[in-house]
C-alpha cells in the first residue's frame, strides 16, 4: 500500500538530517549506540525515511530536522540520527542494513509485512502509549495488522479520488455523475463536445494496482474478502471489469490510447492540459494543478459506485516501524509518541497534500478553511481501503496486476481468465 504519491521524487535525491550533527556531536548510523553512550547513559537512535519532496528545495530533510531537534531538546539524553532516501532507495537501503545486522531503530517505507513475518519487529502495544495507539484512524490502524497484531504504525495517507475538469462539464451540459450509468451518459456528452479522453482509464504498467481498486470498490469488489484474504478472481470483479469493456472502453469513451497502454502519469498529464475531462488520483493531484498555473477548474469527488451508494474509497499509506532492540525500546517509544503529536502530522500532512493519520489531526484540519482542498479526501478518511500489504507476496500480485490488468478490458479480452492468472500468483 503505497501512498503513491511521490512523483516527482529524484532518484538522487539522499539527505542525512542528524539532530546529533546539529549540535555539534557524533553519531554512526552503524554505531547504534555503542559502548560510549551505555556509559554516559546517551542513548543515540537511528532512522530512516523515505522523502517525500518534488525538488531539493522542498523534501522531507527539514521535516525530520525539526523533528529530532525539538525532540532532543526535550529528551537530551537521546541523540536522533535520521538518513532520508528517495522512495526507489529506502527498501533496498534497510535490506542491506538489517542482513548486515545493523538494523535502524525505527524506518519509515511503504510496507511492514516482510519483517513483521520474520519477528523482526516490535508490536504498536510493545512501543506506543495507549492514548497514542488508540488516536489512529481505526482503517489505517487495521490495515497495519498482522496476525490481529499491529506492525504498522501509519505515517501518511492519502485517497483517490475522481477529479473533473469543471469549464468541460459545463461545455457539455452535464453534472458530476453519482452512478454508472449517469458517469457513461456524462462521458457521452463529452465525447460529443470533442473531449480527447472523456474519462481516462490508466491500467497500464506504472500504477494500475490503483486504478484497479477503485473501480473493484466502487463495484462492490475488492482485492480480498471480508475476512481480507485474497478474492481477486470474484464474481462482482468479474463483472466490473466485464462493465469497463464494455460500456467505457467499448464506447470509445477511454480516450485513444488503449488502457493496458496508458500510465497514470500521462493520463495525469492529460488532464492537466484539458484533454481529459475525468481521471482518478491521489490528493497529491493538487499539488500538481497548482504547480501546472492552477488553470485546471477542477472538482472532486468519490469514484461513483454503480448504483449510487457509499463505496469504500480507495486508499494508499505508509508506515512507521520500529525493529526489535531492548536497549532501545524505551527510547523508540517515546521518539514515537513525541512524532505523532498533531503538531507534525499536521505539518506533513498539509505540506504534501497527503491526509492525517491521527483522529485528532484529522479534526482539526477539518475546522480549519487552511486546508480545506483536503476536505474531500477527510470526509472520505474512514471509510478507505488500502492494498493488502499485510500479505507478504502483495508486491508480486501487484507486479502481476500491473503486467495483466489492461487485457482484462481490451477489445475481445477475457476478465475472468485475466483475473483468475492474477489470483493464481496470490495463492
Amino acid at each position: 500500500m503505497r501512498l503513491k504519491s511521490r512523483a516527482g521524487v529524484r532518484t538522487w535525491a539522499r539527505m542525512t538530517v542528524s539532530a546529533t550533527a546539529a549540535l555539534g556531536l557524533t553519531a554512526g548510523l552503524s554505531g547504534c549506540g555503542g559502548n560510549a553512550d551505555a556509559e554516559s547513559g546517551a542513548v543515540t537512535l537511528t532512522i530512516v525515511a523515505t522523502n517525500y519532496g518534488d525538488s531539493v528545495h522542498k523534501n522531507s530533510e527539514g521535516y525530520w530536522d525539526r523533528v529530532s531537534l525539538a525532540f532532543h531538546t526535550e529528551y537530551p539524553t537521546i541523540d536522533v540520527n535520521v538518513s532520508v532516501y528517495a522512495p526507489d532507495e529506502v527498501d533496498e537501503k534497510v535490506a542491506e542494513l538489517v542482513e548486515q545486522g545493523h538494523a535502524p531503530d525505527i524506518v519509515q517505507t511503504d510496507s511492514y509485512s516482510e519483517y513483521a513475518a520474520r519477528d523482526l519487529l516490535y508490536r504498536a502495544d510493545d512501543v506506543l502509549s495507549v492514548p497514542v495507539q488508540a488516536s489512529f484512524i481505526p482503517s489505517l490502524a487495521d490495515a497495519g495488522e498482522m496476525d490481529r497484531a499491529q506492525y504498522g504504525l501509519p505515517f501518511t495517507a492519502s485517497d483517490w479520488l475522481l477529479y473533473y475538469n469543471k469549464d468541460l462539464f459545463t461545455q457539455a451540459g452535464v453534472e458530476p455523475p453519482e452512478t454508472w450509468d449517469e458517469l457513461v451518459l456524462a462521458a457521452r456528452a463529452l465525447k460529443a463536445q470533442g473531449v480527447k479522453y472523456p474519462i481516462a482509464l490508466p491500467l497500464g504498467p506504472e500504477e494500475a494496482e490503483a486504478e484497479t481498486l477503485m473501480w473493484l470498490l466502487a463495484g462492490d469488489g475488492g482485492y480480498t474478502d471480508s475476512a481480507n484474504n485474497y478474492d481477486i478472481a470474484s464474481a462482482a470483479n468479474v463483472s466490473t471489469m466485464t462493465w469497463l469493456r464494455e460500456n467505457l472502453v467499448g464506447e470509445g469513451l477511454t480516450g485513444p490510447v488503449a488502457p493496458g497502454e496508458l500510465n497514470h502519469g500521462a493520463a495525469v498529464e492529460s488532464f492537466l492540459s484539458g484533454d481529459a475531462a475525468m481521471v482518478n488520483g491521489p490528493l497529491s493531484l493538487i499539488r500538481q494543478i497548482e504547480d501546472s498555473s492552477g488553470s485546471v477548474s477542477y472538482g472532486s469527488m468519490p469514484l461513483p459506485s454503480r448504483d449510487g451508494k457509499a463505496a469504500p474509497t480507495m486508499g494508499t499509506a505508509d508506515w512507521v516501524i520500529a525493529f526489535k532492540n531492548e536497549d532501545r525500546r524505551e527510547a523508540i517509544g517515546q521518539f514515537l509518541d513525541f512524532l505523532y503529536a498533531d503538531k507534525y502530522v499536521i505539518e506533513q500532512a498539509a505540506q504534501y497534500e497527503l491526509l492525517p493519520v491521527t483522529t485528532s489531526a484529522a479534526d482539526v484540519m477539518r475546522a480549519d478553511k487552511d486546508h480545506q482542498a483536503l476536505w474531500s479526501g477527510l470526509d472520505t478518511l474512514q471509510n478507505v481501503q488500502l492494498y493488502p500489504v499485510a500479505e507478504t507476496n502483495w508486491s508480486e500480485v501487484a507486479t502481476t496486476i500491473r503486467k495483466q490488468i489492461g487485457k482484462a478490458v481490451a477489445p475481445g479480452g477475457n476478465p475472468e481468465t485475466v483475473l483468475d492468472s492474477i489470483a493464481a500468483v496470490s495463492e
